[in-house]
């Protein structure tokens, strides 16, 4: 078994966070009012809609793609090279975001449909940011 290639991982995590970012902005016109209903309704400042508070989130993504090509990384000798095992392991991290993203939404963080909508849309991105990152990553 060969070592993981931590080159190929933080590029192919980089590439799969620039394709993450790119959705995330198209999203926001997708989701622009559940998020200013949800702003309003918890009562946060509004400043939170402004283009720099996005930016822990770009951040966000950046590391999501890193650990989407490292899971990619640790499952290919197992499962295999190819798209199969990069949306496998895509969506092994996916999965565990949405339960938590679901538990706050018991709790009245967001609304069943603004979660729902929001895990639709995520769950393209982190399909699409699995196979970017997954095309770059060779194990040497």
């Amino acid at each position: 078994m060969s070592a993981i290639n931590t080159g190929r991982v933080i590029g192919g995590g980089l590439l799969a966070g620039v394709a993450l970012n790119a959705a995330d902005f198209a999203w926001q016109a997708v989701l622009k009012d559940e998020m200013a209903a949800m702003v309003e309704r918890l009562q946060l400042p509004a400043t939170v809609m402004e283009p720099a508070s996005a930016i822990p989130w770009v951040i966000v993504d950046f590391l999501y793609g890193i650990l989407i090509v490292l899971n990619y990384a640790a499952m290919r000798p197992r499962f295999g090279p190819g798209p199969k095992t990069a949306l496998l392991a895509g969506f092994m991290l996916y999965a565990a975001v949405t339960a938590v993203l679901y538990g706050f939404m018991t709790m009245g963080v967001f609304t069943e449909t603004q979660f729902v909508k929001n895990a639709a849309c995520y769950a393209v991105s982190t399909a699409v940011g699995s196979l970017v990152g997954a095309w770059f990553y060779r194990e040497n």
